[in-house]
């Protein structure tokens, strides 16, 4: 048995365990990510849907020999990884190595049941702890902490992607997030708590799977959340800039500050939590009084409030007694309670003076919610941490089926951090298995109006229907607005009834996508959570409509601040932003109509400007290789004919 199998030998033995096939672009990625992690060299790899990418770097990071991190952006590629890939590879490694990989799974403390909790029950808004809360709530609790009991006794992972089915609202009754949680030290449970297992068995692994926001907090934010490592591959890699500045965004509201005030309340010694409460009160005031949307520079009753928020929640935490020093809690003791409002009235001091401070790098903005308004503040630029923090530190291999735009690696490459141009990175693009060419037709609807802010218009319902039509259904309609997919089904519903037209929010969305895959003439329309990351191979998806190229909108806080930071810079922030932001979703979005070799299909893009504008030419660069067409009688005609099921052999 060979003690140094090379990347070949084992990235075969791996595809045979999957029953897949060996792709040339997967052997050449495994090759450049291997060279990459040997060479501390940082690596973009475009592979194409199919290439069978999580395989190409799953097997060099085996090899290396030292602790790789793999970091996904969704739950469904970090369960395929941990479930088939991985496994796979601990098969072929049997055949081909000494000595199996041992892998483990880090997810944010959140994600999974804390025992303490779990046996002492979960705090009121006053503090009290509650043991199970009334209803249809109160029953799923119970579940979750009956299953819980038994993931302890059997050593399980109890995490809650193995829990029973259950709401937010059930799961918070079970888990803490990290500033609630007591430590190892002081917890009563810490032998048995399923997150420090979890921290505990990644430190005797080869591979650690985790997440785009985990990495971000342990390699930007300087927290230890992950073990000793000097390789990361980032899958999914498209989304690490919005992942990371969405681990990096805060929000704060009076609710959330008034419940911080109530918790500490039986805790706290003095008139500090009045003055806590009195403050929330004063930022509810203020906050009536200004419009939502980003807040370039604070007015002066603004800053004043925050600056109120802060203080009170820095007095507060100052009348809070001194915690003894070293043992753990007490079952059942008030050291948790204590511990749990510290951290909310924390949260609530280091919100408020991030945001008091408003740096010039940073964007502030109030939104609507259900609760009232809401203030959040991120990042402008994330590239800068990115270039600091995790590509001068560590080696960065970055993958995904989407980083070219406009038919380069430079825009992406640039928006984490990386300088065109630099030897410290290279590139490659794998290609694809499929023939995009004879496989994919791409249709831009060019005898449309531009569209416009009164919904989608006569003519494009009309545009809809014709497609839809003759397709048969089949049919997956990616939309810039809720509005616009509600708008589209209940318009095309009675025009063709024999077709069962789902709209997102008709149901949740993994039901959808089962309806939609078990009936081929079905149509499933939605906004933006369907233009990546669902997967509908075969003959159930043979035509997705895209309405409008989906540019952030004029008054997005945070793209329009980064908008105005490239233009302060000397650059083009349309191009920079704008397009680079459309041509990644457009690059998703048509990605869903070909995911398999067999697939047969059009795109249809109703919105002219793709090839009418001048920067028609970046979108339409970053998209497949589909053959193109503006002809809709040559559209129609091939739908027609995708729709005829095919004579019997």
């Amino acid at each position: 048995m060979p003690s140094e199998p090379d990347v070949r030998t084992v990235l075969h033995a791996a595809v045979e365990a999957v029953g897949g096939t060996e792709r040339p672009g997967q052997v050449t990625m495994a090759e450049a990510v291997r060279d990459a992690l040997e060479s501390g060299t940082h690596l973009l790899v475009q592979a194409g849907t199919g290439t069978g990418k999580s395989l190409g770097y799953l097997v060099p990071s085996l090899l290396r020999g030292e602790r790789v991190v793999v970091a996904t952006a969704t739950l469904n590629l970090q369960h395929q990884l941990v479930e088939r890939d991985i496994p796979a590879l601990k098969e072929a490694a049997r055949a081909t190595m000494d000595e199996v990989p041992h892998h483990a799974v880090v997810k944010g403390r959140s994600n999974y049941a804390c025992l303490h909790r779990v046996r002492e029950g979960a705090p009121d808004d006053q503090g009290v702890l509650v043991e199970v809360p009334e209803g249809s709530l109160g029953a799923e609790v119970v579940e979750l902490r009956e299953w819980a009991e038994k993931a302890a006794a059997d050593a399980a992972v109890g995490d809650r992607d193995s829990a029973p089915a259950h709401t937010d609202r059930a799961w918070r009754q079970v888990s803490v997030n990290h500033r609630e949680c007591l430590g190892a030290t002081r917890c009563a449970h810490a032998l048995e708590c399923f997150a420090e297992r979890a921290r505990e068995d990644a430190r005797h692994a080869d591979l650690v799977v985790t997440n785009h926001a985990l990495l971000a907090i342990d390699a930007i934010d300087g927290v230890p959340m992950l073990p000793e490592y000097d390789a990361v591959v980032v899958d999914e890699a498209h989304e690490l800039a919005a992942r990371v500045t969405q681990a990096a965004t805060d929000e704060l509201d009076p609710a959330v500050i008034e419940r911080a005030a109530r918790r500490a309340r039986p805790h706290a010694e003095g008139h500090e939590v009045d003055d806590l409460t009195d403050a929330a009160d004063t930022l509810a005031d203020v906050l009536s009084r200004v419009e939502p949307g980003r807040i370039d520079v604070p007015d002066e009753a603004l800053a004043d409030a925050l600056a109120f928020v802060r203080d009170s929640a820095r007095a507060c935490l100052s009348s809070f007694p001194k915690e003894k020093a070293e043992g753990p809690v007490e079952p059942g003791g008030p050291d948790a309670g204590r511990q749990q409002a510290r951290g909310m009235v924390d949260e609530v001091r280091q919100v408020a003076e991030r945001m008091a401070v408003k740096a010039e790098t940073e964007v502030l903005w109030l939104s609507e919610s259900r609760n009232g308004p809401r203030l959040h503040v991120a990042p402008i630029d994330v590239s800068g941490r990115l270039r600091d923090k995790l590509f001068g530190e560590k080696t960065v291999v970055l993958t995904s089926a989407t980083l070219t735009l406009g038919g380069g690696f430079d825009p992406l490459a640039a928006s984490l951090g990386l300088d065109p141009g630099d030897d410290s990175w290279s590139a490659v693009d794998v290609g694809s298995p499929f023939d995009y060419g004879s496989q994919g037709m791409l249709y831009v609807a060019r005898h449309l109006p531009p569209p416009g802010r009164d919904g989608l218009g006569d003519e494009r319902i009309d545009e809809i229907a014709a497609l839809v039509e003759a397709a048969g259904g089949r049919t997956l309609g990616l939309f810039s607005s809720r509005r616009a997919a509600e708008e589209a089904a209940e318009a095309i519903r009675p025009r063709l009834p024999d077709l069962d037209i789902w709209c997102q929010g008709d149901a949740q969305l993994p039901e959808l996508a089962r309806r939609f895959a078990e009936e081929p003439s079905t149509c499933l329309f939605g906004t933006l959570s369907l233009w990546q990351g669902i997967d509908l191979p075969g003959d159930t998806c043979q035509l997705v409509v895209i309405d409008r190229i989906p540019f952030p909108r004029p008054d997005d806080p945070l793209m329009s601040a980064r908008q105005r930071l490239v233009e302060k810079r000397g650059g083009n922030g349309f191009m920079s932003v704008a397009a680079a932001h459309a041509a990644l979703l457009l690059a998703q979005g048509t990605g869903r109509l070909i995911r398999r070799a067999t697939d047969r299909g059009v795109v249809a893009i109703l919105d002219p400007r793709l090839v009418t504008a001048r920067y028609g030419s970046f979108l339409a660069a970053s998209l497949p290789p589909m053959w193109r067409t503006t002809d809709r009688d040559v559209v129609l005609g091939a739908l027609r004919r995708l729709d005829v099921p095919a004579a019997p052999a």
